[in-house]
C-alpha cells in the first residue's frame, strides 16, 4: 500500500517472491502461457525447449501461421520457420480457444515443450507440447 511511484511502476512486487507483476495476468495452461486481461498482448513469443533453450522471437515478426493437425503449428518469422509438433493444439482443457487461436491474437507469452509424463491424468484434451523445432 506504501509503497513509491518508483517500485510500483519498476515491475517488481515488494512481496519477497520475486515474481514480476506481469506474471499476474498469465495463466500457466501447462504447455503455454495465456494472458488473462481482454486488451494484453504479448510483445514476443518464448519458445522453450526441455533442454533449456530457449528462442524468444518478436510477434512483429510473425508472417503467418499454418495449423495443420497431423503436423502442428509453424510460425513463419522473417524467412525462417518454427514447427510446434505436438496435440490438442487447436483446443484447451475447456474446450475453448486453443494455442493456435492464442498465437494469432498475440495472446501466448511463452510455449514449452514437456514429457507426456507431466500431462498424465489431465484428460485427454490437455494440450502438449512434444517439440519445437527451429
Amino acid at each position: 500500500m506504501n509503497e513509491s511511484i518508483l517500485q510500483k511502476y519498476s515491475g517488481r512486487r515488494l512481496e519477497d517472491t520475486g515474481l514480476l507483476r506481469e506474471e499476474e495476468g498469465v495463466d500457466d495452461a501447462g504447455a503455454y502461457g495465456w494472458l488473462r486481461g481482454i486488451r494484453d498482448r504479448a510483445a514476443m513469443l518464448e519458445l522453450r525447449k526441455k533442454d533449456g533453450s530457449i528462442l524468444a522471437v518478436s510477434y512483429s515478426w510473425l508472417e503467418r501461421v499454418e495449423f495443420n493437425p497431423s503436423e502442428g503449428i509453424t510460425l513463419h518469422l522473417g524467412g525462417r520457420s518454427v514447427r510446434i509438433k505436438g496435440r490438442n493444439l487447436n483446443i484447451n482443457s475447456s474446450g475453448q480457444q486453443g494455442l493456435f487461436q492464442g498465437i494469432t491474437r498475440h495472446r501466448v507469452p511463452w510455449i514449452q515443450e514437456k514429457e507426456q509424463a507431466a500431462f498424465a491424468g489431465q484428460g485427454s484434451a490437455v494440450p502438449i507440447i512434444e517439440r519445437i523445432e527451429w
